[in-house]
């Protein structure tokens, strides 16, 4: 059986997946020991990238080929609005300004990168730039949920959405449009790869910065 381009993708950039899945930041957040401040610095970031993670979405679809590709871009894009309004849950419960937000230079880096990309058009490129971020969240829910279980703590949320079986569908439809648009040529592997390594870079800078 031949091996799909998502999971050729998802298969070389494995080790940076684990990597980020053992980053302080994230065993921190399984665990429940995450510092308040780190949690609300990191809601106001991710919520500031979620933004821009929609609008690229808005940019698939208009890019998009075909009516199945337009039909699941906006289906993708209600599932990352969903996911702002998590956020806003958040801000509310525990104090986070996510309205007014000055972007760190992992997350500005990280937005500007999926942007620019969405505005170039090349849908299987855009596909492969964004899909590192809901498989690797897929893959951070599944495992801290597997870890720690369904904790009693202030973070048991962040585990209950990403490990849900829901969020796990946004990222195989996801990955299904990279799978039908991408192809195997060098900048796919790139934009993979990138996308990945910020992930990492996102994480770290709220252990760099840890915000107040």
């Amino acid at each position: 059986m031949n091996e799909t381009l998502s999971h050729k993708l998802w298969r070389e950039n494995r080790d940076l997946a684990e990597r980020i899945y053992r980053h302080p930041f994230v065993q921190a957040l399984g665990s429940g020991e995450l510092p308040l401040q780190q949690f609300r610095a990191y809601i106001a970031q991710d919520a500031f990238f979620l933004e821009a993670f929609a609008r690229a979405y808005a940019l698939a679809m208009a890019h998009s080929p075909d009516r199945e590709g337009l039909f699941t871009f906006y289906e993708l894009l209600g599932g990352g609005l969903q996911e702002l309004n998590l956020h806003s849950g958040y801000a509310r419960k525990w104090g986070a300004n996510i309205h007014d937000v000055t972007p760190m230079v992992a997350t500005t880096a990280y937005t500007s990168f999926l942007l620019e990309t969405a505005k170039s058009g090349d849908i299987g490129l855009i596909c492969a730039a964004m899909t590192p971020c809901m498989r690797l969240y897929a893959f951070l829910g599944q495992r801290l949920a597997a870890t720690y279980g369904i904790p009693d703590h202030d973070y048991a949320d962040w585990i209950i959405t990403y490990s849900d079986p829901e969020f796990e569908k946004l990222a195989i439809r996801l990955e299904g449009l990279l799978n039908q648009y991408g192809n195997n040529a060098q900048n796919t592997h790139h934009a993979y790869q990138r996308a990945m390594i910020m992930e990492y870079e996102f994480f770290d800078a709220h252990i760099s910065s840890p915000g107040t």
